[in-house]
């Protein structure tokens, strides 16, 4: 069954790093954006990067020359590498993929499980 599974979220001080990884895993044809979204509580859930194939990447305004997105795509798989951690970036962060399964699919939208990112003294 075709999944993406996200790693790496956690508990870090303000100033802090903490790098997001996630796996698409499956049946899968052919990949045409990832990407990674935020929700805090009581928040709607808002674009923090994303990486189309064949395409430039783009950040959100409030993660720009802190957050970095890069992908595997050997590995269908997307990372965030997030420095001097802020507590707005608390929140849960999940992965996105807009992928086809198999040649005759369209494109379908996946979302992760999610993982939870707290930044705290």
């Amino acid at each position: 069954q075709l999944q993406l599974v996200e790693s790496g979220g956690g508990l870090v001080q303000p100033g802090g790093s903490l790098r997001l990884s996630c796996a698409a895993s499956g049946s899968i044809w052919s990949i045409n954006t990832m990407a990674w979204y935020r929700q805090a509580p009581g928040m709607q859930r808002e674009l923090v990067a994303d990486m189309p194939r064949g395409s430039s990447t783009s950040y959100a305004d409030s993660v720009k020359g802190r957050f970095t997105i890069s992908g595997d795509n050997a590995k269908n798989a997307v990372y965030l590498q997030m420095n001097s951690l802020k507590p707005e970036d608390t929140a849960v962060y999940y992965c996105f993929a807009v992928l086809r399964p198999h040649s005759r699919a369209p494109w379908l939208n996946y979302w992760g499980q999610g993982t939870q990112v707290t930044v705290s003294s």
